[in-house]
């Protein structure tokens, strides 16, 4: 990560990579040697070589045809100073558990979208993210990986910039990439363990709702009972696809909706307000360094309250 003091601002973090040409790749063109070497998509290519320092071969701007010697140094800007997700910076509370110069985890807060959309333009983490770019010099736009319902608190990825937000998202619902999450249950799988394999779609009547229906989209879902407290059962949960509402809709279709659930089960504000769905481990692959990240994130305190 480079960066670039200015007098009376924050210091600039721009991302570069660098490679340097081995005796084995003399005389391959510099595109060549960006997808072999360094992985980067011909999209991300395009991107950045418009870019005054976007491509250097031994710190002089090149085009991609370019041919290389033994010994010189490739070096790639991978953050993109332009902003095109029209997302606007605003303050908001971030709870970081990792970040490098290619992504970041955070502890996403129930009740706090991860997209802004109709109604909410300044307090989701896109706008919670850009505000935190800003004061801290980085130099990124948003770059989601995956997202979190509403409701749902926890573990998730977002990328600093497009060849980080390719990679993590080629990794998606594959062993590289993978999520646990834990559940409240209102009663209670019949088995301690356990698949639900059993496609999604959208329910009838509803622009929101899911259902289990035979013309769905796979889904499969993997569960182990952790704990049963009278009519309470705490799940562990993994995702073997990600269909919307997966997690809510196949336990509701076991008989065993989220507790706090207003849309497969019964919403109780006083029990919980919001569907008891937490992530709680995830592991993922670095996409520059490709060193596996593991992280963990405890139960929040709304849902160990249900299991007294």
């Amino acid at each position: 990560m480079e960066r670039i003091g200015v007098p009376g601002t924050a210091e600039k973090q721009i991302r570069r990579v660098s490679f340097t040409v081995p005796p084995e790749r003399v005389g391959q063109k510099v595109d060549t040697l960006l997808r072999k070497e360094l992985g980067l998509s011909g999209t991300v290519i395009r991107r950045i070589k418009w870019l005054e320092d976007g491509i250097l071969l031994d710190g002089v701007r090149v085009f991609t045809s370019r041919r290389a010697e033994a010994g010189q140094v490739l070096t790639v800007r991978l953050s993109d100073p332009e902003r095109r997700s029209g997302v606007v910076p605003a303050p908001g509370p971030l709870d970081i558990v990792y970040e490098d110069g290619d992504m970041m985890v955070l502890n996403k807060a129930p009740g706090v979208l991860v997209h802004p959309g109709a109604g909410h333009f300044s307090n989701t983490i896109g706008n919670f993210l850009l505000d935190y770019y800003d004061r801290t010099g980085v130099e990124a736009d948003f770059h989601p990986v995956h997202r979190l319902d509403k409701g749902t608190s926890g573990l998730m990825v977002v990328a600093k910039h497009p060849h980080a937000q390719e990679v993590l998202k080629n990794q998606l619902h594959t062993a590289e990439f993978r999520r646990i999450y834990l559940a409240v249950c209102l009663g209670g799988p019949a088995e301690e363990a356990g698949t639900v394999d059993a496609p999604i779609g959208m329910a009838e009547g509803s622009i929101v709702a899911r259902a289990v229906r035979s013309d769905g989209l796979p889904a499969r879902t993997h569960y182990r009972v952790l704990e049963r407290r009278g009519d309470r059962t705490l799940v562990r949960l993994a995702l073997e696809t990600g269909r919307t509402h997966q997690i809510r809709v196949h336990m509701a279709y076991l008989g065993c909706p989220l507790a706090g659930d207003f849309l497969y089960g019964a919403e109780d504000k006083e029990l919980i307000p919001r569907p008891a769905l937490h992530s709680s481990e995830l592991a993922v692959r670095q996409p520059v360094t490709g060193e596996m990240l593991t992280f963990t994130c405890p139960m929040p305190e709304d849902m160990a309250r249900l299991l007294p």
